[in-house]
């Protein structure tokens, strides 16, 4: 018996590596966070939904939440609590997943609470109560205002082709791009204004990543002002903090890396985990976004690879932030600086619970005051002959970022620029641009704004490039060569 032991353990032995069951990873190790994010999602999407924009929960539910694979309840109910006296949400029954709540706070819009929180934290949440400028926007012309005095097309605009290029927008082969509206301003003008059902030119809606375009503006304001700097390190305490921290190799990290998406740290919301951790933490689950930022390790050299992080656009804000130095100018900055100034009065800038502006993504605004902003920049960085931000910040936005040279060239800082492979719109062209189909596209050479908002879910991928050249079509020639 002995010796038969002997020979099965021998022969074992030999048996090739192949016969052996190989060991693969299948299990999902971050299914508890994605199922917790999956609620505080759907917390802060029907808060939003039902407090910031005010559209009925009917709508909520057929729109907001069809980005969900499964959200939880029907409009009729379910295992979820609308308070309509604090204005906030609550998502799930107590489990192994957390109840996640939302709340609308004033001058911000909605804060997602952290899972061990419950509405008695609400008053506790930051919040914005800087009086608006004096003035009806309904008495006032636009675009400081919203009175259009004229609504006829100018001389010289393709009607019938404007229609064709708002049918091309509105009417998607695909039923999961969902467009909600669409702005046409040329030569400073409003010449194309189209909703859909349940929306109007007052409704606000999330930014997701349109949001960056506006951060880099802000940034771009104290640059200006030689308060930041672009090829200065961002001298951060980095997380966890170094035994040696003047050692820490992210200290070489700069604003300009930032600002391009190359600063070289670790992948996290393109490597599969965007719903599972990462910003998703800040957005979805009540973390803080600063302190996530400053955890990331470096894996690459700054500067040289691009890869589009929400963390690198949150460590610009964070910059910006220690700058202006204190918590009352650093809330007020956006209002006062930008927003109050050229009439974006429907927007709110988000905050995490913390108080730091998510500007990566957390901006609610409606399609108008998306308009106003792509003038801003249409007009060179000038407002009523005030100059808000420098043509070489403009500059710098739509320059393409090093690290995306002769791999499409599609980035600026912030910004998105045409594809190198596309040759059916101008190559001056640039677009803000964020998930579910946010776009601000400016097009100087033919002094034009183009602003389409959506609810896209599903298989996305709205053609932004294919909807200027539609409205293309109705413009003409150039009025401004570049």
């Amino acid at each position: 018996m002995k010796r038969c032991l002997i020979i099965l353990s021998a022969l074992a032995l030999l048996a090739p590596v192949s016969a052996v069951a190989q060991q693969e990873e299948t299990y999902d190790y971050w299914q508890p966070q994605r199922d917790m994010i999956r609620r505080g999602q759907q917390a802060i999407f029907m808060c939003n939904g039902l407090f910031t924009g005010n559209r009925t929960i009917e709508s909520v539910f057929a729109q907001e939440l069809a980005f969900l694979s499964s959200p939880v309840g029907t409009p009729t109910g379910g295992d979820y609590v609308v308070n309509e006296t604090r204005r906030a949400v609550a998502v799930g029954a107590p489990g192994a997943t957390p109840v996640m709540r939302a709340a609308f706070r004033e001058g911000i819009g909605c804060v997602i609470l952290a899972p061990d929180q419950t509405f008695e934290d609400i008053e506790r949440l930051p919040e914005l109560t800087l009086p608006y400028p004096p003035g009806d926007p309904a008495a006032t012309a636009w675009p400081e205002g919203d009175l259009i005095a004229d609504a006829a097309l100018p001389p010289g605009i393709d009607g019938a082709a404007l229609e064709a290029a708002s049918d091309w927008a509105f009417n998607r082969e695909s039923p999961q791009q969902v467009t909600l509206s669409l702005l046409v301003v040329h030569n400073g003008r409003i010449i194309h204004e189209r909703y859909a059902p349940g929306v109007d030119m007052t409704t606000r809606t999330r930014t997701w990543s349109t949001a960056k375009s506006l951060a880099v503006t802000l940034i771009g304001m104290l640059v200006d002002e030689g308060k930041m700097h672009l090829d200065d390190p961002l001298g951060f305490e980095w997380l966890p903090r170094a035994r040696s921290p003047k050692a820490d190799p992210r200290n070489a990290i700069t604003l300009r890396h930032v600002l391009n998406m190359s600063s070289g740290l670790d992948t996290i919301d393109n490597g599969g985990l965007e719903y599972a951790t990462g910003s998703g933490m800040s957005y979805w689950a009540g973390a803080s976004s600063v302190r996530g930022a400053l955890r990331q390790p470096l894996m690459r050299e700054p500067g040289t690879n691009w890869d589009y992080e929400n963390y690198d656009t949150l460590l610009a804000v964070y910059k910006m932030k220690q700058v202006l130095g204190d918590e009352q100018t650093y809330r007020e900055f956006p209002r006062r600086r930008l927003l109050d100034k050229i009439g974006m009065r429907n927007t709110l800038v988000s905050t995490d619970r913390f108080g730091d502006f998510i500007l990566s993504s957390q901006v609610y605004t409606n399609a108008r005051d998306l308009a106003r902003f792509g003038l801003l920049y249409l007009q060179n960085g000038v407002w009523n002959g005030e100059r808000l931000i420098s043509e070489e910040w403009i500059d710098f936005v739509r320059t393409p970022a090093p690290a995306t040279v002769g791999r499409g060239s599609q980035y600026g800082g912030q910004w998105w620029l045409v594809p190198e492979n596309r040759d059916d719109v101008p190559k001056n062209a640039y677009s803000t641009s964020g998930n579910r189909g946010q776009y601000a596209v400016v097009v100087p050479s033919h002094d034009l704004v183009i602003v389409r908002r959506g609810l896209d879910y599903g298989r996305q991928g709205f053609d932004r490039w294919g909807l200027t050249r539609e409205v293309l079509k109705a413009i003409g020639t150039p009025t401004n060569e570049e």
